[in-house]
């Protein structure tokens, strides 16, 4: 017995069973109904072993279910919009196309090179040169010498960060310092007209928030974002009347409403949330945060990190076409998905990264590892852990080391802390090592030992 177009999936089979061994097999699957499990193996189900569909029987057959009815107009199997384009003529549909745009580029940036934003001056110590060149490598005159840089390029193992935004930067225009040595500093033109103070923000309305270009007070620059609880040492809005909330700049313009390929044709509105009633559909996880709600269906969240930093493309050097976020196991994939970054296993049913033509696929954690970066278990359902950190600097203090430390993620080679008081391993971290020795340690035992 066959189901034929059964919501999103063609033509599934009927099946008596689904035992406990083949659920766990396939990461114990949810309805893709009613999005609840299968706890009695004997149920009877419909099943779709092209593309890993699986739907309780009532749940296929039944028009009075709610998700059939919010989302297809009755007897026409058509999908019905909740709003209406003309009343929305800003609206900001998600995700972004690849890993270099951004809010702020959405925001600040028009496609002639114009902008209505005052430009704010940028608080940096050395002279700042502005470039607008499209080839792959600048070249920027300094005072006595040239100096060369290059577009970001994840197929040539090339990092090119914005200090600002910390988003990658693939074209122009940039600012770029003119200093001979070893400073680093880039900044997208759209950054720079970033305002110096915000009013009213949503997560924040009782005091003003202070545009500042490294976090005041935190060691190395490296906040915690009160929003997406991620770590940035790029641009930071913070509050000086409390001096406990600070976040970074894409948090800081978070629209109040988007639309989401992951949800389509429903408008989510920007809400605060501190009940675990519901997790975000994309990473699964739950804390306390502004995210974005589907009002209609009441049961669909995305984080605002999951939203605005998982692309809708991105390229990698493990596969030569740009590869596509999913978000349902991929129709004829009867094999097992693994992730060619990190190796491991993935689940399907959690949005990844896939290619159709060579048939590989990412965890969306994994996708911006064009160096040496590393994930863990927990971390590869979701956005990388420091896809808002721009490592790289010097930090010089005896009293922690004797030569210059390199601030950089932590890898299985660097072992485990130097600290007195630490010795854990330094995988996964956000580290400062000697490139002349094999010292390294943690950024909070660095933190601890420089004070």
């Amino acid at each position: 017995m066959t189901l034929t177009k059964s919501f999103f999936c063609i033509k599934a089979s009927h099946a008596y069973t689904f035992p406990k061994a083949d659920q766990k097999s396939k990461f114990n699957p949810l309805c893709r109904v009613c999005r609840h499990g299968f706890y009695n193996e004997n149920l009877w189900i419909y099943k779709c072993e092209k593309c890993r569909y699986y739907t309780h029987l009532d749940c296929a057959t039944s028009r009075n279910e709610p998700f059939m009815s919010i989302l297809t107009s009755p007897g026409t199997g058509k999908i019905i919009k909740n709003y209406e384009d003309a009343e929305h003529p800003n609206l900001l549909h998600l995700p972004f196309p690849d890993p270099s745009y951004s809010l702020l580029k959405h925001l600040f940036f028009k496609e002639n090179g114009s902008s209505t934003s005052k430009t704010h001056d940028i608080s940096h110590q050395h002279p700042l040169t502005l470039v607008d060149a499209q080839c792959r490598d600048i070249t920027i005159p300094a005072s006595s010498t040239t100096k060369s840089i290059s577009y970001h390029d994840p197929m040539k193992r090339i990092q090119l960060l914005c200090d600002g935004c910390v988003r990658p930067i693939t074209s122009g225009p940039i600012y770029v310092c003119d200093n001979e040595g070893q400073c680093n500093f880039v900044l997208h033109e759209w950054c720079s007209r970033l305002p110096a103070d915000l009013k009213d923000h949503p997560a924040h309305q009782q005091h003003t928030l202070i545009l500042h270009p490294k976090a005041p007070g935190e060691f190395f620059g490296v906040f915690h974002c009160n929003i997406c609880s991620l770590s940035c040492n790029g641009f930071a809005y913070c509050c000086v009347d409390c001096n406990t909330f600070i976040i970074d700049v894409d948090c800081a313009f978070l629209p109040k409403e988007i639309t989401h390929t992951f949800h389509p044709n429903h408008l989510l509105s920007c809400v605060y949330h501190k009940d675990p009633d519901y997790r975000c559909r994309m990473c699964k996880y739950w804390y306390p945060s502004l995210s974005f709600d589907c009002h209609t269906c009441n049961d669909f969240r995305l984080h605002a990190k999951c939203a605005l930093l998982i692309p809708e493309t991105t390229t990698n050097k493990c596969d030569k076409h740009p590869m596509k976020l999913s978000y349902f196991p991929v129709e004829n994939h009867k094999s097992d998905y693994f992730c060619e970054v990190c190796e491991d296993e993935l689940n399907p049913e959690h949005p990844f990264y896939h290619c159709r033509e060579c048939m590989q696929s990412m965890h969306t954690a994994c996708a911006p590892s064009i160096l040496r970066y590393e994930t863990y278990a927990e971390d590869r359902r979701r956005v990388h852990e420091f896809v808002n950190v721009k490592f790289g600097g010097k930090y010089e203090n005896t009293k922690v080391h004797p030569h210059p430390l390199s601030f950089v993620q932590g890898i299985q080679d660097d072992g485990q802390c130097d600290s007195n008081d630490c010795h854990r391993d330094l995988q996964y971290s956000m580290i400062f090592k000697c490139l002349d020795c094999k010292f390294a340690v943690h950024y909070k035992c660095c933190e601890r030992m420089s004070n």
